[in-house]
Protein backbone atom coordinates (compact mmCIF):
# COMPACT_ATOMS: atom_id res chain seq x y z
CA UNK A 1 0.00 0.00 0.00
CA UNK A 2 1.22 3.39 -0.80
CA UNK A 3 0.88 6.65 0.85
CA UNK A 4 -0.75 9.74 -0.85
CA UNK A 5 1.71 12.19 -0.56
CA UNK A 6 0.71 15.30 1.61
CA UNK A 7 -0.44 18.10 0.11
CA UNK A 8 1.41 21.32 -0.14
CA UNK A 9 0.14 23.61 -2.08
CA UNK A 10 -0.14 27.53 -1.06
CA UNK A 11 -2.26 29.88 -2.44
CA UNK A 12 -2.52 33.40 -0.97
CA UNK A 13 -3.03 33.58 2.92
CA UNK A 14 -6.40 35.44 3.46
CA UNK A 15 -6.32 38.10 6.40
CA UNK A 16 -8.17 38.88 9.82
CA UNK A 17 -9.23 42.62 9.52
CA UNK A 18 -7.82 44.07 13.08
CA UNK A 19 -9.57 46.83 15.17
CA UNK A 20 -6.74 49.76 14.38
CA UNK A 21 -7.66 49.43 10.52
CA UNK A 22 -4.94 47.05 9.59
CA UNK A 23 -5.12 43.29 8.38
CA UNK A 24 -2.98 40.40 9.73
CA UNK A 25 -2.82 37.55 8.01
CA UNK A 26 -4.35 34.48 9.45
CA UNK A 27 -1.18 32.31 9.60
CA UNK A 28 2.30 33.42 10.45
CA UNK A 29 5.45 31.60 10.84
CA UNK A 30 6.86 31.65 14.65
CA UNK A 31 10.74 32.33 14.63
CA UNK A 32 11.37 31.10 18.32
CA UNK A 33 13.83 29.22 19.32
CA UNK A 34 15.86 30.07 15.68
CA UNK A 35 18.69 32.35 15.56
CA UNK A 36 21.59 33.39 12.94
CA UNK A 37 21.59 31.47 9.82
CA UNK A 38 18.75 28.93 10.60
CA UNK A 39 16.45 32.17 10.95
CA UNK A 40 17.59 33.72 8.49
CA UNK A 41 16.81 31.15 5.74
CA UNK A 42 13.98 30.25 7.28
CA UNK A 43 12.45 33.40 7.28
CA UNK A 44 13.44 34.00 3.33
CA UNK A 45 12.02 30.30 2.24
CA UNK A 46 8.56 31.07 4.24
CA UNK A 47 8.20 34.79 2.77
CA UNK A 48 8.97 33.10 -1.18
CA UNK A 49 6.47 30.01 -0.05
CA UNK A 50 3.65 32.37 0.85
CA UNK A 51 3.83 33.48 4.36
CA UNK A 52 3.66 37.17 5.30
CA UNK A 53 3.47 37.02 9.00
CA UNK A 54 6.44 36.51 10.59
CA UNK A 55 6.85 36.60 14.48
CA UNK A 56 9.70 37.49 16.48
CA UNK A 57 11.13 39.61 19.87
CA UNK A 58 13.36 40.99 21.43
CA UNK A 59 13.57 37.80 24.09
CA UNK A 60 14.36 35.38 20.96
CA UNK A 61 17.80 37.40 20.46
CA UNK A 62 16.99 37.19 15.99
CA UNK A 63 15.56 40.41 15.16
CA UNK A 64 18.74 40.84 12.83
CA UNK A 65 18.32 37.38 11.35
CA UNK A 66 15.02 37.88 10.70
CA UNK A 67 15.10 41.74 9.53
CA UNK A 68 18.13 39.89 6.63
CA UNK A 69 15.96 37.12 5.43
CA UNK A 70 13.24 39.89 4.86
CA UNK A 71 15.53 42.08 2.75
CA UNK A 72 16.42 38.97 1.10
CA UNK A 73 13.34 37.45 0.08
CA UNK A 74 12.50 39.63 -2.73
CA UNK A 75 8.79 39.98 -1.71
CA UNK A 76 7.57 43.85 -1.27
CA UNK A 77 7.50 45.09 1.93
CA UNK A 78 3.55 46.31 1.80
CA UNK A 79 3.19 42.70 1.37
CA UNK A 80 4.10 42.01 4.81
CA UNK A 81 2.99 41.76 8.45
CA UNK A 82 6.44 42.00 10.57
CA UNK A 83 5.78 42.04 14.09
CA UNK A 84 8.03 41.79 17.55
CA UNK A 85 7.49 42.20 21.33
CA UNK A 86 9.40 43.93 23.86
CA UNK A 87 10.60 42.88 27.62
CA UNK A 88 9.80 43.91 30.99
CA UNK A 89 12.50 46.42 30.93
CA UNK A 90 10.87 48.23 28.50
CA UNK A 91 7.61 48.56 30.66
CA UNK A 92 7.15 52.47 30.80
CA UNK A 93 6.15 54.88 27.87
CA UNK A 94 9.38 55.85 27.03
CA UNK A 95 10.83 52.74 27.09
CA UNK A 96 8.57 51.50 24.70
CA UNK A 97 9.64 54.13 21.81
CA UNK A 98 13.51 53.07 23.23
CA UNK A 99 13.08 49.11 22.48
CA UNK A 100 10.61 50.01 19.27
CA UNK A 101 13.41 52.03 17.78
CA UNK A 102 15.80 49.25 18.88
CA UNK A 103 14.05 46.77 16.85
CA UNK A 104 13.82 48.84 13.70
CA UNK A 105 17.60 48.85 14.03
CA UNK A 106 17.56 45.23 14.31
CA UNK A 107 15.52 44.79 11.47
CA UNK A 108 16.69 47.55 9.09
CA UNK A 109 13.10 48.49 8.99
CA UNK A 110 11.42 52.26 8.71
CA UNK A 111 8.66 50.81 11.11
CA UNK A 112 6.86 47.24 12.01
CA UNK A 113 3.34 46.45 11.39
CA UNK A 114 2.70 45.27 14.96
CA UNK A 115 4.35 45.77 18.20
CA UNK A 116 3.44 43.50 21.63
CA UNK A 117 4.34 43.78 25.09
CA UNK A 118 5.82 40.18 25.86
CA UNK A 119 4.31 39.06 29.14
CA UNK A 120 2.51 41.31 31.57
CA UNK A 121 4.85 40.54 34.76
CA UNK A 122 2.39 41.65 37.27
CA UNK A 123 4.98 41.89 40.00
CA UNK A 124 6.58 44.92 38.51
CA UNK A 125 3.14 46.46 38.60
CA UNK A 126 4.13 48.14 34.95
CA UNK A 127 2.36 46.55 32.29
CA UNK A 128 -0.22 49.76 32.43
CA UNK A 129 2.73 52.02 31.69
CA UNK A 130 3.76 49.45 28.77
CA UNK A 131 0.61 49.56 26.91
CA UNK A 132 0.11 53.33 27.13
CA UNK A 133 3.49 54.05 25.62
CA UNK A 134 2.09 51.05 22.54
CA UNK A 135 -0.54 53.61 22.76
CA UNK A 136 1.27 56.67 22.13
CA UNK A 137 3.51 54.94 18.92
CA UNK A 138 -0.16 53.96 17.92
CA UNK A 139 -1.14 57.71 17.96
CA UNK A 140 1.91 59.00 16.02
CA UNK A 141 1.44 56.92 13.14
CA UNK A 142 4.67 54.75 14.22
CA UNK A 143 2.87 51.01 13.90
CA UNK A 144 -0.36 50.04 12.13
CA UNK A 145 -1.39 48.21 15.29
CA UNK A 146 -0.38 47.03 18.58
CA UNK A 147 -0.85 44.22 21.15
CA UNK A 148 -0.14 42.10 23.91
CA UNK A 149 0.90 38.56 24.76
CA UNK A 150 0.15 36.01 27.45
CA UNK A 151 -2.31 38.80 28.78
CA UNK A 152 -5.42 37.36 31.33
CA UNK A 153 -8.52 38.80 30.75
CA UNK A 154 -7.93 40.61 34.15
CA UNK A 155 -4.65 41.94 32.48
CA UNK A 156 -7.04 43.09 30.07
CA UNK A 157 -9.04 44.89 31.81
CA UNK A 158 -6.54 47.04 33.29
CA UNK A 159 -4.95 48.29 30.68
CA UNK A 160 -8.21 49.02 28.16
CA UNK A 161 -10.17 50.84 31.43
CA UNK A 162 -6.77 52.81 32.03
CA UNK A 163 -6.57 54.22 28.23
CA UNK A 164 -9.95 53.25 26.31
CA UNK A 165 -7.76 51.43 23.50
CA UNK A 166 -8.48 48.04 23.00
CA UNK A 167 -5.52 45.76 21.66
CA UNK A 168 -5.54 44.03 18.25
CA UNK A 169 -4.10 40.97 19.37
CA UNK A 170 -3.21 38.97 21.97
CA UNK A 171 -0.75 36.21 21.74
CA UNK A 172 -1.70 33.77 24.31
CA UNK A 173 0.01 29.73 24.62
CA UNK A 174 -2.96 27.91 22.29
CA UNK A 175 -3.69 24.44 20.90
CA UNK A 176 -6.13 22.14 20.99
CA UNK A 177 -5.16 20.47 23.89
CA UNK A 178 -4.77 23.82 25.30
CA UNK A 179 -7.87 25.36 24.00
CA UNK A 180 -8.19 28.91 26.33
CA UNK A 181 -12.11 29.09 26.02
CA UNK A 182 -12.44 31.35 28.32
CA UNK A 183 -9.58 34.38 27.39
CA UNK A 184 -10.97 33.60 23.36
CA UNK A 185 -14.63 34.54 24.65
CA UNK A 186 -13.35 37.59 26.05
CA UNK A 187 -10.91 38.15 23.10
CA UNK A 188 -14.34 37.98 20.61
CA UNK A 189 -16.03 40.49 22.86
CA UNK A 190 -13.71 42.74 22.83
CA UNK A 191 -12.53 42.41 19.15
CA UNK A 192 -9.16 41.23 19.82
CA UNK A 193 -7.98 38.36 17.46
CA UNK A 194 -6.45 35.51 19.53
CA UNK A 195 -2.91 34.40 18.18
CA UNK A 196 -1.93 31.51 19.25
CA UNK A 197 2.15 30.58 19.89
CA UNK A 198 2.50 26.43 19.98
CA UNK A 199 -0.20 25.65 18.28
CA UNK A 200 0.72 22.45 17.52
CA UNK A 201 2.53 21.72 20.95
CA UNK A 202 5.92 22.13 21.78
CA UNK A 203 6.12 18.82 23.34
CA UNK A 204 2.80 17.74 24.59
CA UNK A 205 2.93 14.73 21.39
CA UNK A 206 -0.45 16.75 19.68
CA UNK A 207 1.05 15.16 16.54
CA UNK A 208 0.92 11.42 17.40
CA UNK A 209 -2.23 12.22 19.19
CA UNK A 210 -4.62 8.87 17.60
CA UNK A 211 -7.36 11.49 17.56
CA UNK A 212 -5.26 13.45 15.34
CA UNK A 213 -4.03 10.71 13.38
CA UNK A 214 -6.99 9.09 12.76
CA UNK A 215 -8.32 12.80 11.63
CA UNK A 216 -5.22 12.96 9.53
CA UNK A 217 -5.78 9.66 7.76
CA UNK A 218 -9.07 10.01 6.95
CA UNK A 219 -8.37 13.42 5.83
CA UNK A 220 -5.14 12.59 3.73
CA UNK A 221 -3.54 15.62 5.55
CA UNK A 222 -0.67 15.65 8.17
CA UNK A 223 -1.40 15.76 12.01
CA UNK A 224 0.44 19.20 11.82
CA UNK A 225 -2.03 20.40 9.13
CA UNK A 226 -5.21 19.36 11.01
CA UNK A 227 -3.85 21.10 14.17
CA UNK A 228 -3.21 24.13 12.33
CA UNK A 229 -6.54 23.46 10.43
CA UNK A 230 -8.57 23.78 13.40
CA UNK A 231 -6.88 26.86 14.60
CA UNK A 232 -7.87 29.23 11.42
CA UNK A 233 -11.36 27.64 11.41
CA UNK A 234 -12.13 29.23 14.46
CA UNK A 235 -10.56 32.67 13.38
CA UNK A 236 -7.59 31.73 15.70
CA UNK A 237 -3.72 33.05 13.74
CA UNK A 238 -1.19 29.91 14.72
CA UNK A 239 2.34 30.92 14.17
CA UNK A 240 3.67 27.47 14.09
CA UNK A 241 7.37 27.64 13.95
CA UNK A 242 9.50 25.20 11.19
CA UNK A 243 12.29 25.74 9.27
CA UNK A 244 12.35 22.60 7.25
CA UNK A 245 11.04 23.65 3.65
CA UNK A 246 8.56 20.77 3.56
CA UNK A 247 7.46 21.68 6.91
CA UNK A 248 6.80 24.97 6.38
CA UNK A 249 4.97 24.46 3.14
CA UNK A 250 3.02 21.58 4.49
CA UNK A 251 1.80 24.15 7.60
CA UNK A 252 0.72 27.19 5.19
CA UNK A 253 -1.15 24.79 2.63
CA UNK A 254 -4.71 24.86 5.26
CA UNK A 255 -7.15 26.65 3.45
CA UNK A 256 -8.49 24.59 1.12
CA UNK A 257 -10.22 22.02 3.52
CA UNK A 258 -12.57 22.18 6.21
CA UNK A 259 -12.73 20.07 9.66
CA UNK A 260 -16.79 19.01 10.40
CA UNK A 261 -18.59 19.44 13.26
CA UNK A 262 -17.70 16.15 14.04
CA UNK A 263 -14.32 16.19 13.81
CA UNK A 264 -14.02 19.56 15.56
CA UNK A 265 -15.77 18.03 18.23
CA UNK A 266 -13.63 15.17 18.72
CA UNK A 267 -10.71 17.62 19.03
CA UNK A 268 -12.12 19.38 21.41
CA UNK A 269 -12.29 16.54 23.43
CA UNK A 270 -8.72 16.90 24.01
CA UNK A 271 -8.88 20.04 26.04
CA UNK A 272 -7.35 19.87 29.44
CA UNK A 273 -8.57 23.10 30.46
CA UNK A 274 -7.44 26.61 31.76
CA UNK A 275 -4.86 25.25 34.58
CA UNK A 276 -2.80 23.88 32.05
CA UNK A 277 -1.32 26.85 30.61
CA UNK A 278 1.78 28.45 31.58
CA UNK A 279 0.38 31.03 34.18
CA UNK A 280 1.48 34.56 33.22
CA UNK A 281 0.73 36.18 36.79
CA UNK A 282 2.83 34.02 38.17
CA UNK A 283 6.81 35.94 38.64
CA UNK A 284 9.02 33.28 36.76
CA UNK A 285 6.74 33.63 33.91
CA UNK A 286 7.62 36.45 32.43
CA UNK A 287 10.62 38.29 29.98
Amino acid sequence: MTTKPIDTTVSEVPRLKLLHGHAIPRMGLGTWPMVEDECETAVRFALQSGYRLIDTAFQYGNEEAVGRGIRTAGVPRSELFISSKFNKESHSVDGVQRAYDESLRKFGLDHLDMFMCHWPVPSLGKYVDAWKGLVKLLEEGRVNAIGVSNFKPAHLKEIIDATGVVPDVNQIQLSPDLARREPRAVHKLLGTVTEAWSPIGRSSGLRTNPTIVHIAQRLEKSPAQVLLRWHVQQDIVPIPQASNPLWLRENLAVFDFSLSAEEMAEIRRLDKGEEAARDSDLPENGH
